[in-house]
């Protein structure tokens, strides 16, 4: 028995049990502070952590963007704007990558598991803005030569709300405005592409070339693009489509107001108005008649162009038949497409590298390279060799393309060169329509190495006549100037006592009257195109 009694005992039990349950009730509250502790301190480390990397991405994101300001404006083209146009474009075809992730599934995907027909429909529908561009825009361009700013913010503020239209369209799935808006959002952006390639040699340093300013542009225009079209397609993923177009319409919108404050020399002044004068030809006659140097290149990209978008639907639609073996549909069609792309900015930086080369010449060894590479698809014709024509392909359709732009804005006149371009853009968008309409229509009944036979035929016959013009064009140049010496000895005795007759004084050299030459075949003053000139260099 308990020495305290019953009632003793039983206080005793209950007095013991309640010191138990305190102290552990301390020790777990004690335990329950460090643990308190431990995952406040936790925490304090997990958010230094993430605010290390929110700073290591910070100074990443920063460290690239003085990179690529450093490439943008390197060879003095920061001092002349050529910079800002690169930065500017760049974002432009960051735009336009954004728009055509957004609208793959409902407008621009490309229907290869459907029918021919609607391939061709597609094909034409994407001609339609090449076709406005050609009669339409270039000449309005060059009326608006001394407010070219202006006009390119305004293709970038017209793309803005048209995507903020489609952002609509998207959420109601209201096609008859989804489809008028995109084919404006395409007109709008090749009015930009003419007008940015028009004032390129007004933004163009003394120690760069024009190839290589336009090999600049492109390059960070690829690499821009391709960002944003992963960027926009994981979005578009993830939140819709209209957000994609949503982000577009901002970032046109900030677009447009960098285009405002581009230097003021990109608005040339205006050229004196063409007099009326009936042995000048029209307006439209001078836009056509480019001359031969600029009618060869762009003959030359035709060609090459024509080729691209035959291999482009051809090789889809064999690799979609299994007529390509060797890898599973999806992966060879990647492959395909790994292939252009890096064709493409191999022509972009190659372009930087030969700019002591002529366009001329640039542009028929892309077409040469082209026809060597699909001869040999053609012996040899795989997978990997079909892989190494696409690549070939878009590498002579990039620095093709590059060395056409240079030779244009060498050789024509601010009058008429946005026009020019815009006539340049449409035959070169006519040729590619063509080219896939070929493909589609050879995919139907020839296997792989008869079709590049029939192509290899096309671009060979396209060099050989370049090449017979280029020759007798400088023959005819040649004898020009050798008619030209024999004659210069008989006009000299006359020239020489002319030049006699109002020499100056020999004590009066700083009051002499200057003498002006003009040619014998030049046009008059007042009619005589202005030349381009570099006020930066």
């Amino acid at each position: 028995m308990c020495p305290l009694g019953k009632t003793g005992c039983v206080a005793g039990g209950w007095e013991r049990a309640w010191r138990t349950a305190t102290e552990a009730s301390r020790r777990f509250g004690r335990a329950a502070a460090g643990a308190g502790r431990a995952g406040a301190r936790a925490g304090r480390s997990t958010g230094r952590a993430a605010a290390r990397a929110g700073r290591g991405v910070a100074d990443a994101t920063r460290g690239a963007g003085r990179a690529a300001r450093r490439l943008t404006h390197a060879q003095g083209a920061g001092r002349t704007g050529l910079g800002q146009l690169i930065e500017l474009t760049a974002a432009h075809s960051a735009g336009d990558a954004l728009v055509t992730a957004a609208l793959a599934g409902t407008l621009f995907k490309l229907p290869v598991n459907e029918a021919r027909g609607q391939v061709a429909l597609y094909l034409l529908i994407t001609m339609i803005p090449f076709v406005v561009v050609a009669p339409f825009v270039g000449p309005v361009l060059d009326r608006f030569r001394s407010g070219r700013r202006f006009v390119m913010a305004g293709t970038l503020f017209g793309r803005g709300l048209l995507c903020f239209a489609m952002a609509a369209a998207v959420v109601s799935e209201d096609a008859f405005t989804i489809f008028p808006a995109a084919l404006a959002v395409l007109v709008l952006s090749k009015a930009y592409n003419v007008s940015r390639a028009a004032i390129m040699p007004s933004v163009l340093p003394a120690d760069i070339a024009l190839v290589t300013a336009n090999a600049r542009v492109a390059l960070f225009a690829l690499v821009s693009a391709g960002i944003a079209v992963s960027a926009g397609a994981g979005v578009s993923a993830w939140l819709g489509a209209e957000w994609v177009l949503r982000a577009a319409m901002l970032l046109f919108l900030l677009q447009g107001v960098l285009a405002v404050r581009l230097p003021r020399h990109v608005d040339s002044p205006d050229l004196e108005e063409l007099q009326e004068d009936p042995e000048r030809p029209p307006r439209w006659r001078t836009m056509l008649n480019v001359g031969p140097v600029v009618a060869e290149s762009m003959l030359a990209n035709v060609a090459i162009r024509l080729y691209s978008g035959f291999l482009l639907f051809y090789l889809l639609f064999l690799v979609q038949e299994k007529k390509v073996p060797g890898l599973p549909v999806t992966v060879t069609i990647g492959v395909l497409a790994l292939a252009a792309g890096a064709g493409g900015l191999a022509g972009a930086g190659v372009a930087s590298w030969v700019r002591n080369h002529s366009p001329q010449v640039i542009v028929l060894a892309t077409l040469a390279l082209s026809g060597v590479a699909t001869i040999v698809a053609v012996v040899v014709f795989s997978l990997w060799t079909a892989v190494a024509v696409a690549l070939v392909a878009a590498f002579a359709q990039g620095l093709g393309k590059l060395a056409l732009d240079a030779i244009v804005q060498r050789e024509i006149g601010e009058e008429v060169r946005s026009s020019t371009f815009g006539v340049v853009e449409a035959f070169l968008q006519i040729a590619w329509v063509g080219g896939g309409l070929v493909g589609l229509l050879l995919s139907l009944f020839a296997d792989g190495p008869a079709g590049l036979a029939v192509m290899t035929v096309v671009l060979a016959g396209s060099l050989g006549w370049l090449l017979l013009q280029r020759r007798r064009r400088i023959r005819a140049r040649d004898a020009r100037i050798a008619a030209a010496r024999a004659a210069a000895p008989a006009e000299a005795p006359a020239a020489a006592r002319k030049a006699g007759s109002s020499a100056p004084a020999p004590g009066n050299r700083s009051g002499g009257t200057t003498t002006t030459v003009v040619r014998r075949d030049d046009p008059p003053a007042e009619n005589r195109t202005k030349p381009l000139t570099n006020p930066h260099g």
